[in-house]
């Protein structure tokens, strides 16, 4: 086999660490993490930022005629912060929707927060330096991802003409978002649904002289599409199947469970829900308490059995990823500074002493936040031995399946299980337990977000021909700075919430439902209290759509869990994907005009979720220090609404047709793989 070429040449100097390539990745870092915190929250999902951190520092450095080398420095700064944000929006809110914490205020959260995503992506990017070699040197491992991301950067003047997608239509989702925060249309609408007379009806069941209530009648309440750019963009991103299965969660929630619950029993249903659970005596109340007290806890149990399938189908995959990270550390570390530059990084030395660093500050903060030495202890072993194992498993599967699709909500759960049974052994109970257990579950979902992350822009490094040591050293830098400030808008976003009229995390608005997921089994395995019968339900609601078929579980069971005018609106972006598609192939356009339709596409839809996600935490801010907002109609039009809707649709369709390119010109990098 022959030695691998980089496209820089290890004796080629060019300029790579320098001041404006740091500060670029460093603002795209806290820029696109904030972005997709905001969009995880809301959504559920979040979006591989590498593109779009590789098309924005081209664009920029390229004014300054920087070298590939900044380019690539720049972009890997940039695209870590979305691993930082994937792993708190996971864990972070839990221990507010746990009452875990129950206040989130900065001068008490801020810290505890920071401390736990700081640690965890630390120790993300020392666990995978261990084990960088064997993994980005492996032949077999394809890196779909690092691969066109490599291909992005090698492309030259895509950066130029990429960049304006991705510009204008940030600019396009932040003004229809702004439009909807003004009111000069209805983001949503609901419409309320009654079969039958809602009466109630004396009816003879059972033995003879017994007589029971029954309600006659349902209800269920259906919401139109939410006019988002942001949520229109994530289902053109995902694509018409996947988008299709998160919106039959909501359709098999409120089309068929609320009103078969509403129709057998009826105002009886208060039995069943927690006091004052309403807010309202109507049925349209009634309807929402259902989905928040009945129906949810179900998908939580969907979303269980969702995540272990995923693992379980990734058994092989898992297995061969713990015994690499094994093996390297048989072999011993890798060799120190060589000749060639790049073949240069990190230390092994001051790799190992700074996880041992890092391992007695998470004694000392686990024992804090656990109220006892021993339970802070056993949570950081745990933590140590679980994290490096899955921070490696993590590397070796996005050089598999690419970061995007790594099951870092899967990974986590497993964790959770594995601490919170361990606490109870142990004997920790009650909030101390849960703080616990959450806690190990932060940190390594955060570290192994970032493995993956790092490993992913180890491989790009490797191709493009980077300095190991100096991406290394950015990671970390980068790191610092995403935990440093990603509590602000997670603070804003949940204050913003409440001042605007909701509960923050776990509202409506902010549904954040993997943190649901982590809150109601912390608190269900460590205090026992949890709905066991309707996650029991839920579980073997995804045993049976595994049995049936379903691709994913884990979306449909997300779909059950998001509002349903949420998982519409993605809908509605997957189907805006299948038209365009649809509309090149009956154009009949070949294989690099699909390409560059599908890369247009993309980086336009990317662009309206970044628009919105930045302009809905500038409105998140100022609902937090209530400040008014301009108000253009008292009683805005969701026919209008609907109106902004096609026309954000039409872009999607019209825009990467109108680039598809002449059937001559050569493909460029797909930027889905």
């Amino acid at each position: 086999m022959s030695a691998h070429k980089p496209f820089v040449p290890p004796g080629v100097q060019m300029k790579e660490f320098t001041l404006r390539a740091v500060l670029l990745g460093l603002v795209l870092c806290v820029v696109l993490g904030a972005a997709n915190a905001y969009l995880g929250l809301r959504a559920g999902q979040t979006i591989a930022a590498t593109y779009p951190a590789a098309v924005i520092s081209m664009a920029v450095l390229r004014i300054f005629k920087g070298s590939i080398l900044e380019e690539n420095i720049a972009r890997t700064a940039g695209s870590i912060g979305e691993s930082v944000a994937a792993g708190a929006i996971f864990t972070i809110p839990a221990f507010v929707i746990s009452h875990s914490w129950l206040d989130f205020s900065p001068g008490v959260a801020y810290w505890k927060s920071t401390a736990l995503m700081m640690i965890g992506s630390i120790l993300g990017v020392l666990f995978v330096s261990l084990v960088r070699r064997g993994l980005v040197e492996d032949p077999d491992l394809p890196f779909p991802e690092s691969v066109a991301a490599s291909q992005i950067h090698k492309a030259g003047q895509m950066g130029a003409g990429a960049a304006k997608h991705l510009f204008y239509n940030m600019a396009t989702g932040a003004i229809v978002f702004l439009a909807s925060a003004f009111n000069v249309f209805a983001p949503d609408k609901d419409w309320f649904f009654a079969m039958g007379s809602l009466g109630m009806s004396s009816l003879r069941l059972g033995p003879i002289g017994s007589t029971h209530r029954l309600s006659t009648g349902g209800v269920t309440v259906f919401s139109g599409p939410t006019i988002s750019p942001a949520y229109i963009g994530v289902g053109y991103v995902i694509g018409p199947k996947l988008a299709a299965l998160n919106f039959s969660g909501s359709v098999l929630a409120w089309g068929l469970m609320i009103p078969l619950l509403i129709y057998f029993l009826g105002p009886q249903l208060h039995a069943f829900l927690p006091a004052n659970s309403t807010g309202d005596e109507s049925w349209l109340g009634i309807a929402n308490a259902v989905w928040r007290f009945i129906v949810r806890p179900v998908a939580v149990g969907g979303m269980l059995t969702g995540a272990t399938y995923t693992l379980f189908k990734m058994r092989k995959s898992l297995g061969n990823g713990l015994a690499r990270a094994f093996n390297e550390m048989k072999a011993g570390a890798a060799p120190a500074d060589t000749t060639a530059r790049t073949e240069r990084y990190m230390s092994s030395r001051v790799v190992l002493f700074g996880i041992f660093v890092v391992f007695a500050i998470m004694i000392v903060l686990y024992s804090y936040l656990a109220n006892g030495i021993v339970a802070g202890a056993t949570a950081a072993v745990v933590m140590l031995v679980v994290g490096f194992c899955f921070a490696t498993v993590s590397g070796y599967l996005v050089g598999v399946i690419g970061s995007s699709n790594n099951p870092i909500s899967g990974l986590t759960l497993s964790t959770l299980i594995i601490a919170a049974l361990l606490m109870v052994a142990l004997g920790v109970k009650g909030s101390s337990g849960v703080i616990a257990v959450l806690g190990v579950a932060a940190v390594v979902c955060v570290s192994s977000a970032v493995a993956g992350e790092l490993l992913q822009d180890f491989k790009v490094g490797y191709i493009i021909g980077g300095t190991p040591r100096t991406i290394q050293i950015v990671e970390l830098m980068a790191v610092v700075v995403a935990s440093a400030v990603m509590y602000v808008p997670l603070f804003f976003l949940h204050y913003g919430n409440i001042k605007s009229g909701g509960i923050g995390f776990g509202d409506r608005l902010l549904p954040a439902p993997q943190a649901g997921l982590m809150a109601s089994l912390a608190q269900g395995i460590v205090s026992g209290d949890m709905a066991w019968p309707l996650i029991v339900a839920g579980i073997l609601l995804g045993i049976s759509m595994i049995m049936i078929g379903v691709k994913s579980p884990m979306l449909v069971a997300i779909g059950m869990y998001l509002p349903i005018g949420t998982t519409f609106a993605i809908f509605v972006g997957g189907i805006v994907r299948w038209v365009t598609d649809y509309l090149a192939e009956k154009r009949g356009m070949n294989e690099a005009q699909r390409i560059r339709i599908e890369s247009v596409g993309v980086l336009a839809a990317s662009g309206m979720i970044a628009g919105e996600a930045l302009m809905g935490l500038v409105t998140a801010v100022f609902n937090y220090y209530e400040w008014k907002l301009p108000v253009v109609f008292e009683h805005p039009s969701y026919t209008l609404g609907i109106a902004v809707l096609i026309g954000l649709g039409v872009i999607l369709v019209q825009v990467p047709l109108r680039n598809a390119g002449r059937p001559e010109d050569p493909a460029p990098p797909s930027v889905i793989m």
